[in-house]
């Protein structure tokens, strides 16, 4: 019978020998892109300059109408930096679920299941997007910007509070990645209507909730918590009127919300594992 420090030593070894295969997944891919150092500049600067179009454009509205439903551009613009920061994370280590049905089409991850490894390792280091640097960037710069103009005691918990609501969103959005390449295991056709989903949360998550109809909002608390990450740790923030009405609890808690929707989304990336049908090719 296997003692529990056996098997914690167990657990912890193939932990590690993970992490270190995961580490030489993303230096190959490291490298590769930096072949071609000029092209991977000008993408990375392209990605930021696109970003920070759709910043000014907010920023032109706001010079417009001065605000939205009692919202300031500071305010906005603090959602914006949060999402942005947010998603670049989860879209520049999770490229291989975003394009996973092309190996299902051509019937490359039959070659993934033969592998004594995890296909969940195997096609998150797929690929290093590089490129979402500059959307990272750009959304810290944003974040800077915004936490500069606010008036916001900037404690250590608050801080704190900030970099969970950043690190819950990534999960959150790596998780629907992971969600929509868990459907190419029944459909490679209609992924792209699960885009409202993935591109489409980034922007509904760039503005409060309380700017969108009541049924909207509960769907992105409830099904795709998507106010978990921004509009309720960032209520906490920015305090009255923003925060009235909301338990500080849930509001501290909130970010957690993202990183238990990544666990289930791996669970149901296991339920598609099991019923993948190889091409035969």
């Amino acid at each position: 019978m296997i003692g529990i420090g056996e098997l914690v030593r167990t657990l912890y070894g193939a932990l590690r020998d993970s992490l270190y295969l995961y580490r030489r997944y993303m230096g190959v891919s490291f490298r590769s892109q930096l072949q071609y150092r000029a092209s991977s500049v000008m993408l990375t600067v392209g990605n930021l300059a696109g970003t920070a179009t759709e910043f000014l454009a907010i920023w032109a509205l706001f010079a417009r109408f001065g605000s939205l439903r009692g919202w300031t551009l500071p305010e906005i613009a603090l959602f914006f930096g949060v999402t942005d920061c947010a998603f670049a994370l989860a879209e520049g280590i999770g490229r291989g679920f975003d394009t996973f049905s092309n190996l299902v089409k051509n019937g490359d991850f039959d070659r993934l299941l033969v592998r004594p490894r995890s296909t969940l390792l195997q096609v998150a280091g797929q690929e290093l997007l590089l490129t979402r640097l500059g959307r990272l960037v750009e959304g810290a710069a944003v974040l800077v910007w915004a936490a500069v103009r606010l008036r916001v005691g900037w404690s250590a918990p608050h801080v704190a509070l900030l970099i969970g609501a950043i690190v819950g969103g990534a999960c959150l959005f790596y998780g629907l990645l992971v969600l929509q390449a868990t459907l190419s295991f029944w459909t490679i056709e209609t992924l792209e209507l699960f885009n409202i989903l993935t591109y489409g949360g980034i922007e509904t998550a760039r503005f409060p909730l309380t700017v969108y109809r009541p049924w909207l909002r509960r769907f992105f608390t409830l099904v795709v918590p998507l106010a978990c990450f921004n509009y309720l740790p960032l209520g906490q923030l920015l305090g009255p009127p923003h925060s009235a009405g909301v338990s500080p609890v849930w509001q501290w808690t909130a970010p957690f919300a993202g990183i238990l929707f990544l666990l289930i989304c791996l669970q149901i990336w296991k339920i598609g594992v099991r019923h993948y049908c190889s091409t035969g090719s």
